[in-house]
């Protein structure tokens, strides 16, 4: 069913954009809006603005922009119904059905809704097994050995896989889930050759939930628990429509918080080493599942800390193997520590067996950072052979410039300078060669682009963009993000508000741009009604063109900075302390557009009329009308004080 008016509402009452996205992002306050690196494209420099004020965000990178429901329909990949479930959930708001509904609508369920659904039936299923006989004996017996207690279980979900081919099958079909959907969810699978027999993909195995960020399952890990050398000993849920491997972190959901109070994650390899580190009283830990690091998951990271701290087994074949990922992080735009546990031990194995204390005591004494670590990786192997030691020094070198920032790279150069021995003028050299490399390799595929895109464009030629048409759209932009921003406003000590100016100058003109077009329609039609709209009227409307461009319109990218007037006493005036004199000169410049416009479309008839070799007064006609046009023009310019030689 869908959800009532009033939770909406009260949702929309209740939700603070800085609560709200603040779940997701660690922010930074710069003047009177919150800063961020934007979590929807890669960034190193802050450019995702937050406006308490205005209860919206917009980015100035990848155009991004919303408000607080908007944003969780963004990063979470949902519709607007759920999000407006999970912020509900977030601030205790009961949700209410809305009995209006159609059963057409509510059976109406996209395929997204629906797999997460199934979903979470399949974890309640597995969890539920755990209080079977066999999932007592077999499950549960398991998690305790382990130490893992009841508050953990619950905590991650754990659950268990019953013994039989058709146990979640059977149950989902009960339960109403098609075999459709649960085939496209990976709960189940066909049999090869035969499309009409399908069994259950998880058997006999403890199961691991796999949730998103919200804590939704996405999919499941699943253990064998008996030696049967013919089977992995884990099976994991493929890639789905709502499962995306390269994106997720095993623990993100459960760290998050933790992650942001430390800003600190550790990163481990498995489920059980996750969820041993919550054991032992850290909970800031996420798991890449055995699998390699992808740039999603570097993202994910990043929109919590910047420091992340790599916990290796205690294997240097294993580690030396796994250096890219470090690589990668660094290259992240993430500070980068690593720990290494004893020989043979994990983070899983060393934690039961040294206890809670002393396991977080290894790991803060034993944390280098990333120049440290990889140095002594390989001290022995290159203290007696030079060449060896050449070899290092590259690819140190190479992993420091993966670093975005200089001044870290710097750091970072001078240190290995001293923990390899050798002149900090000769790191700095290789890595000026390396770094040039990579801007050159990076200007060319660059250029590519370029190159490609130049060539589609020569084969669609876009006739109608001209520089004069844009200059117009621009000046259009301008009067309605002052109309927008101001026009609630009243004109010095008049009655008269400032929409009420802007509208009855411009109500003759025609805008050359359908969007402002339609913001112009949609204010008059409020005034109309009584009311003068405001930037949360647009924004509220459901529109995204609309939502977007008016976020566009009240954003500020760049600030005065308020010591200019409490250190310094230079007061700098602004566009809102004479409403007046802006919205005059606002009108001004529009029109003066407009006549510019118009003078280039007399012109133009004037050059066709010669060419075509109409009689004299057809084109002294055109004549006169642009000269009038000019005078119009000129008379503007004297009043914007525009001097033109």
């Amino acid at each position: 069913m869908g959800i009532s008016k009033l939770t909406t509402d009260k949702v929309k009452e209740r939700m603070d954009i800085e609560e709200v996205i603040g779940d997701y992002l660690p922010m930074k306050k710069k003047g009177q809006n919150l800063w961020a690196n934007c979590p929807f494209h890669g960034e190193k420099t802050p450019s995702f603005s937050i406006s308490p004020a205005k209860q919206i965000y917009k980015c100035f990178g990848c155009g991004k922009a919303g408000d607080p429901i908007q944003f969780i329909m963004d990063i979470e990949g949902i519709g607007f119904q759920e999000a407006i479930k999970h912020i509900a959930g977030r601030y205790g708001i009961e949700v209410e059905e809305d009995e209006t509904r159609t059963p057409e609508q509510n059976e109406a369920q996209n395929e997204r809704e629906s797999l997460l659904i199934a979903l979470g039936f399949a974890r309640d299923f597995f969890v539920e097994n755990l209080q079977t006989a066999e999932g007592k004996s077999i499950g549960l017996s398991y998690f305790k050995e382990r130490g893992f207690t009841p508050a953990i279980i619950e905590k991650f979900d754990l659950g268990y896989a019953l013994d039989g081919w058709d146990n979640l099958l059977n149950a989902a079909k009960s339960a109403g889930f098609k075999e459709e959907i649960l085939l496209k969810a990976g709960l189940i699978l066909q049999k090869e050759g035969d499309a009409s027999r399908v069994y259950d993909r998880f058997r006999n195995r403890v199961i691991f939930a796999i949730h998103n960020i919200s804590g939704k399952p996405l999919g499941f890990g699943a253990r064998i628990l008996t030696k049967d050398k013919n089977q992995p000993k884990y099976i994991n849920s493929p890639e789905t429509p709502v499962y995306h491997k390269s994106d997720v972190l095993y623990g993100m959901f459960q760290a998050k918080k933790a992650i942001r109070e430390k800003d600190n994650c550790y990163l481990v390899e498995g489920y059980t080493d996750v969820v041993s580190l919550h054991l032992s009283g850290i909970e800031n830990v996420v798991a890449s599942s055995g699998t390699s690091l992808t740039d999603g998951q570097i993202k994910l990271i990043k929109r919590f800390t910047d420091q992340v701290t790599v916990l290796y087994d205690g294997d240097a074949a294993g580690i030396k193997a796994s250096l890219r990922g470090i690589d990668l992080l660094l290259e992240g735009g993430l500070n980068v520590k690593a720990v290494v546990f004893p020989d043979g031990e994990d983070p899983d194995s060393y934690s039961r067996k040294v206890g809670s204390q002393a396991f977080q005591d290894y790991l803060e004494n034993n944390s280098r950072d990333f120049i440290g670590f990889k140095i002594g990786l390989y001290k022995e192997e290159f203290t007696k052979n030079p060449i060896r030691k050449a070899e290092v020094i590259r690819e140190v070198v190479l992993s420091i410039g993966k670093i975005p920032d200089p001044i870290i790279r710097s750091v970072y150069a001078k240190e290995a300078s001293g923990l390899l021995g050798i002149e900090e003028d000769i790191i700095h050299a290789e890595l000026n060669k390396t770094l040039l490399k990579s801007q050159k390799d990076n200007y060319y595929s660059q250029k590519d682009e370029a190159f490609a895109e130049q060539a589609v464009n020569e084969l669609i030629p876009d006739e109608t963009a001209t520089t004069f048409s844009e200059i117009l759209r621009i000046q259009e932009r301008e009067m309605i993000r002052i109309l927008v921003n101001y026009g609630w406003q009243k004109l010095g000590d008049e009655e008269m508000h400032l929409c009420q100016y802007l509208l009855s100058e411009t109500e003759d003109l025609d805008f050359t741009t359908p969007i402002y077009n339609r913001i112009l329609d949609l204010y008059r039609n409020s005034l109309l009604q009584g009311e003068i709209p405001t930037s949360e009227y647009f924004i509220g409307l459901g529109d995204k063109e609309i939502q977007l461009e008016v976020i566009d319109l009240i954003t500020v990218r760049h600030e005065v900075s308020h010591h200019w007037a409490d250190t310094h006493q230079i007061i700098i005036n602004t566009e809102s302390d004479d409403l007046t004199i802006t919205g005059f000169k606002s009108i001004l410049r529009l029109k003066r557009k407009m006549v510019q416009k118009l003078m280039e479309e007399a012109k133009e008839k004037i050059k066709n009329a010669e060419s075509e070799q109409l009689d004299d007064d057809k084109v002294h006609e055109f004549q006169v009308i642009y000269f009038e046009l000019k005078k119009v023009q000129l008379e503007i310019d004297k009043e914007l004080g525009i001097v033109i030689g």
